[in-house]
């Protein structure tokens, strides 16, 4: 989930947890906080700590903590508090700007996972951080710590994940970590996805979802299509993410605020289409 700020840039709680509770209702069994859609290299370790208290006690679906960085230690330090605040996992992104090998993320990622006795799930977003997490790495890694039990894939290699699962099996729940990738991801044993376009497209992400589940594939697909749209409009050269998500909760009434720095502010232009998006949207719901 995105991040609300306010007109001073601080984080606004109460926002907050009237927007967690928003995407529960939309169809969210679960919610990431601080994570990239969140903001989360922009926020300091307290704004962390109290962003995933307030969302803890807003939603009585699991929170994932996004309590880590390229600094082991520091993710290590921040990770070791997430428990307290009522968190229920914690999303554990491969180290970004280092680009270390598959034996240092593996030592980052272990490390992590040892400062936690709470459910850890994996995030490998090579386009973000430089370095893919190697199959082989993630089947290590989860056959040494019992806590790592999930993968975020966004690394877009279908194939990777299709053998991971395949070796792990029900020791690893994996999820697309792409809006974009959701129908083939699930196609090969994802149980989910860790969504942008949720924050607007909820109905269709959680139909395709439970649809593939109940073996109704051309179901699953008619969602596909519908929100795909939405899931070009998620993240842009010009506009990424969380831009365009924090640009529809402002026409949804919520008051989200723009984004930190390094995102630039939004444009007229952004707010258009986003308004456009969503009215798309609704029409096709019928």
């Amino acid at each position: 989930m995105v991040t609300p700020f306010g007109a001073d840039g601080s984080v606004d709680y109460d926002v907050a947890a009237r927007v967690a509770a928003y995407l529960v209702q939309e169809g969210s069994e679960g919610l990431v906080v601080g994570g990239s859609t969140g903001e989360g290299s922009s926020l300091s370790d307290d704004e962390k700590l109290n962003l995933f208290a307030c969302v803890a006690e807003a939603v009585t679906v699991p929170v994932l903590a996004g309590s880590t960085f390229a600094n082991t230690q520091s993710s290590i330090a921040l990770t070791a508090q997430v428990k307290a605040t009522g968190a229920a996992g914690v999303l554990a992104t491969t180290p970004a700007y280092a680009r270390p090998n598959q034996v240092g993320i593996a030592a980052h990622l272990g490390a992590i996972a040892e400062s936690t006795p709470l459910p850890v799930m994996l995030y490998d977003i090579p386009s973000r951080t430089g370095r893919k997490i190697a199959s082989a790495t993630t089947v290590a890694l989860v056959r040494a710590h019992q806590n790592i039990v999930a993968l975020k894939d966004a690394s877009g290699d279908l194939a990777a994940a299709a053998h991971t699962k395949s070796v792990l099996g029900d020791d690893l729940d994996l999820y697309s970590g792409d809006d974009a990738m959701l129908l083939p991801f699930l196609g090969v044993g994802a149980i989910g996805v860790v969504s942008v376009a949720a924050h607007w497209a909820g109905p269709e992400v959680a139909g395709m979802v439970a649809a593939a589940r109940a073996g109704q594939w051309a179901r699953a697909q008619e969602l596909n299509e519908r929100a795909a749209r939405s899931f070009v409009f998620l993240s842009t050269e010009a506009y990424p993410n969380p831009m365009p998500a924090k640009a529809v909760l402002r026409g949804l009434g919520f008051n989200v605020g723009e984004c930190r720095l390094p995102h630039g502010p939004s444009d007229p232009a952004l707010n258009a289409e986003a308004a456009d998006v969503v009215a798309s949207l609704k029409l096709a719901r019928g």
